[in-house]
């Protein structure tokens, strides 16, 4: 199954692009599912028609699925959802205010992981395309694996043996002081079974054959720059971009005299695009004079984006995130991390792990065989690689 994630910033029209990606590949008679992950969904009213948690049809070949959390809960982890309900009632909330706060930060991009696993596994469609939240929130789905993993190999499997042992001992002596009964095997395993899924969800997302992200962006100073750091974000988590789409650019139609100073800007803007996501293939989209909103809309975006009946299913560009480079006796562990500064990285090693720390986003990544006994002697930034070599030392 082809996996296409489209993501952006917030309003710059990645589910219009979603949408219009899916018209295309149900056309050339590919079985696509348009799914939408965002909170604050907007596909439906793209379509212009109503959608639910389950599949709609919209046309031949063609469904759509607006991701509804608190069903997803319900009918893959109702146990934990009870568990979390009885312990908020004890704590004096009432039924309905305790099933809506059972869905805990962060469960959206879990649940959007397994929505995703579940259509891969029963393979009923040729291609899955993912209208995702806004950057910062994508970018939170697609490193949960990676931190999901690191916090079940050491802190959540250990306690979950240890919470099965001793529960017949302390639950006669907790439950009438808590309200509450501790978690039993069913509420304790749920959450790794959900990881095992997840991890094995990871070796599609980080396949770059099956698994593209697509950038969207308007031609504008802020939102360049977000893009930018989603890319370089990407490649941390060794996920691929095989695709830039440039959006809402002005024509040159437009005369007006009030649109002059913006379309100077977006010119250069747009220029910066170029240069900046280079050896990237672009994709440029006009500012439509009405809104992407209804099938008809959305065919002519379709159009515009992939005309000659051209396949967006294709993988465009194939990116390498990361290699590992052998050079006489030493090694070199290469990240491909566009537009990062030296500076702007934080780098250790434990046991065979290397932390790599960028901003606010971290990855723990399980080194080779190879490298595992070797400790960092070195690092540099090269043509947007990150280039560390692996001896006895220390990080230089």
């Amino acid at each position: 199954m082809r996996v296409i994630l489209m993501t952006g910033k917030g309003g710059v029209g990645k589910t219009s692009v979603a949408a219009a990606t899916g018209l295309r590949c149900a056309e050339l008679g590919y079985k696509t599912l348009v799914l939408s992950t965002d909170p604050a969904h907007s596909l439906a009213d793209s379509f212009d028609m109503e959608l639910g948690h389950d599949p709609r049809a919209v046309r031949p070949n063609l469904w759509g699925a607006e991701l509804d959390a608190l069903m997803e809960l319900e009918g893959n982890w109702g146990a934990v959802k009870r568990y979390i309900t009885q312990v908020l009632q004890a704590r004096g909330l009432e039924g309905v205010q305790a099933e809506e706060l059972a869905i805990l930060p962060g469960m959206d991009e879990i649940f959007g992981l397994v929505r995703m696993k579940r259509h891969y596994d029963e393979g009923e469609y040729d291609v899955l395309i993912i209208d995702s939240a806004p950057t910062g929130t994508a970018l939170r789905l697609l490193s949960i694996p990676e931190v999901g993993g690191w916090y079940m190999r050491r802190f959540y499997k250990p306690f979950q043996g240890i919470s099965v042992a001793l529960r017949p001992l302390v639950e006669p002596i907790f439950k009438p002081i808590a309200g509450f009964s501790l978690p039993d095997k069913e509420v304790m395993d749920a959450p790794y079974e959900f990881y095992e899924q997840i991890e094995a969800l990871e070796k599609v997302l980080t396949d770059p054959t099956q698994t593209s992200v697509r950038l969207v962006m308007n031609p504008e100073k802020m939102v360049i720059k977000e893009s930018l750091r989603a890319h370089a974000y990407l490649s941390l988590y060794n996920v691929g971009t095989d695709l830039v789409i440039a959006n809402r650019i002005i024509p040159d139609a437009v005369t007006d005299p009030f649109f002059q100073r913006w379309k100077e800007l977006q010119k250069q803007h747009k220029q910066e695009i170029y240069n900046s996501f280079s050896p990237l293939p672009i994709k440029e989209v006009p500012l439509y004079s009405e809104e992407m909103c209804g099938l008809n809309a959305l065919d002519r975006l379709k159009e515009t984006l992939y005309a000659d009946g051209e396949d967006p299913s294709q993988v465009y560009y194939k990116e390498t995130t990361l290699r590992v480079v052998q050079e006489q006796q030493h090694y070199s562990l290469e990240l491909y991390l566009p537009g990062v500064a030296k500076n702007q990285i934080e780098l250790s090693k434990t046991g065979d792990e290397l932390n790599i720390r960028i901003g606010n986003h971290r990855r723990n990544l399980v080194l080779p065989q190879a490298l595992a006994a070797l400790q960092p002697a070195g690092a540099k930034m090269e043509e947007d690689y990150l280039k560390i070599r692996f001896a006895n030392g220390t990080i230089g």
